[in-house]
């Protein structure tokens, strides 16, 4: 089968590869509908080591079960799934807390053995406890919005819940990638009183007003932090989602929150320190986030996206064949596209 490996930094190609198999009772092989490129594939396109042997990349796919091995229940070909970006046996102490992206039992797509998204086929580890069964034909007009509980509608809603944002909250969401839009979505789904989007492409941020951003702050850095507290009465947001991953979002993040708020950070950080010091101490403000237990939320995501009442799938705003990909990656390294879909 044909499959995408990561070499180094701007060098993914599309190759031939082992058909997965089932390799314990546990497994089921399913054959992917669509996969994308996420945000975060972006960081090793842009600073791999070169290697003389690729590793399989990519972690949200939607598929249909082809097998299953002897100890997966509830599952059966035909089936159209959804596999959050980790894997899980979503029944040791860490999953049933909500915390699937610790579990005991699980991982990542793309590490050791275990096949990356990006490719026709996967063999899922953990079936029965990461695989969430969908109620839709795998031709439906769902698939984009489907496809975004894998990861970035999930993570989006993660930074909103771990900022306890509900009715009467102000919000502000650092990013205007597809996580940022979907933290967006997210805030206003949860009942936030103002959103303000803080990103500078405008495609982007018209998308992020129809998602419900009440504000838009292309400003960066000093003169972002001032804008909006301008428009916040000088007191910033009662909380921030941070959505890029890079210490001068950090900073612009403590820089907004309101004293006694919350910053909840999805993206994944690119620095080993940050400026949680004295300041950040002596103003009360709480830092959260984390990695997004994804498989946590389908079941609750889920019933909006179905019945159309969010369609976190305008995120995607380019598609390509397996073939292609490579100049997907490009083109979102480049900013021509917000996010990559693939059809293999």
């Amino acid at each position: 089968m044909r499959a995408t490996l990561i070499y180094g930094a701007s060098d993914v190609r599309v190759e031939n590869v082992p058909d997965p198999k089932i390799q314990a009772p546990t497994n089921a092989v399913v054959r992917v509908v669509r996969s994308c490129i996420c945000g975060s594939d972006l960081w090793p396109y842009g600073s791999r080591p070169a290697s003389e042997h690729g590793d399989r990349i990519g972690h949200e796919f939607l598929g249909v079960v082809e097998e299953t091995g002897s100890d997966v229940s509830g599952l059966k070909a035909g089936d159209l799934v959804v596999a959050p970006f980790a894997y899980a046996d979503n029944t040791c102490e860490f999953c049933r807390e909500g915390l699937q992206t610790s579990c005991l039992h699980g991982g990542y797509w793309g590490t050791g053995d275990v096949d990356g998204g990006q490719g026709e086929a996967v063999r899922v580890p953990q079936a029965q406890g990461t695989l969430v069964k969908l109620p839709a034909e795998e031709d439906s007009a769902l698939l984009p919005s489907l496809l975004s509980l894998s990861d970035v509608f999930c993570t989006g809603h993660h930074a909103a819940v771990k900022a306890q944002v509900s009715p009467h909250t102000t919000v502000t969401v650092i990013g205007d990638g597809a996580v940022g839009l979907c933290a967006v979505l997210a805030a206003k789904r949860l009942g936030a009183e103002r959103v303000i989007l803080m990103g500078r492409h405008e495609a982007r941020t018209d998308l992020g007003r129809d998602f419900g951003a009440t504000d838009v702050v292309a400003e960066r850095g000093e003169e972002g932090i001032a804008r909006v507290r301008e428009l916040t009465g000088g007191h910033g947001t009662h909380t921030v989602l941070e959505c890029v991953g890079a210490r001068p979002a950090l900073e612009t993040a403590f820089g907004v929150v309101r004293a006694g708020g919350v910053v909840s950070r999805v993206g994944a950080p690119q620095y080993a320190e940050g400026p949680i010091g004295f300041g950040m101490f002596g103003r009360h403000v709480t830092l959260t986030g984390g990695v997004a237990p994804a498989r946590a939320y389908i079941e609750e995501l889920l019933p909006d996206v179905l019945e159309g009442k969010v369609q976190p799938g305008r995120v995607f705003d380019r598609t390509v064949s397996m073939e292609e990909v490579p100049d997907g990656y490009r083109a979102m390294a480049d900013r021509e596209a917000l996010k990559v879909m693939i059809q293999p």
